[in-house]
């Protein structure tokens, strides 16, 4: 079951117990309401940070829509980075923070790719010296009342690689 039908299952038994007037009617239905909605995040851009002799750092900007009007606590963001059906680099952000309360939030996730992962693809990068990628993200909130939830992201997008000016 999702969270957000546990969340009203859980309101609905809690609800029948409660003595009724008109206003504790309104005021559950409008809580209800307001719980359905859970926050949404897209990935706006991904590029290159910066090249240095263990890898590549890139820098994925995530923007979150918080519905909430209280901050939302982000527990962790998991990150896997593939190309050409292989994971070439994996791991956690950190600190991720808050998301603010009925506003847009701007994450900045960096995302190490070790030199030793794009060797493997060798055939793409010969092609066009670039890396085809899927940038998969796993954004963990802790939402009032209905605790953790996992918001899944997906980037599809090119790296060109930097090239040596050769005349």
């Amino acid at each position: 079951m999702s969270s957000s039908k546990q969340f009203l299952s859980k309101l609905g038994r809690s609800l029948k117990t409660m003595p009724f007037t008109k206003k504790t009617k309104s005021f559950a239905a409008n809580k209800a309401a307001i719980m359905k909605q859970q926050p949404e995040a897209t990935i706006t851009t991904v590029e290159i940070k910066d090249v240095g002799r263990d890898g590549i750092t890139m820098l994925a900007k995530v923007s979150v829509h918080n519905p909430y009007p209280v901050s939302v606590p982000i527990c962790d963001i998991t990150f896997s980075l593939k190309s050409s059906g292989r994971e070439i680099a994996s791991g956690k952000a950190p600190d991720p923070g808050f998301l603010k309360p009925n506003d847009y939030t701007m994450l900045d996730v960096t995302i190490k790719v070790p030199f030793n992962g794009l060797l493997g693809l060798a055939q793409d990068i010969g092609e066009d010296w670039d890396v085809d990628y899927i940038l998969d993200l796993g954004l963990i909130v802790d939402l009032p009342v209905i605790g953790n939830i996992t918001i899944p992201v997906s980037y599809k997008g090119e790296m060109k690689l930097p090239t040596l000016g050769l005349v």
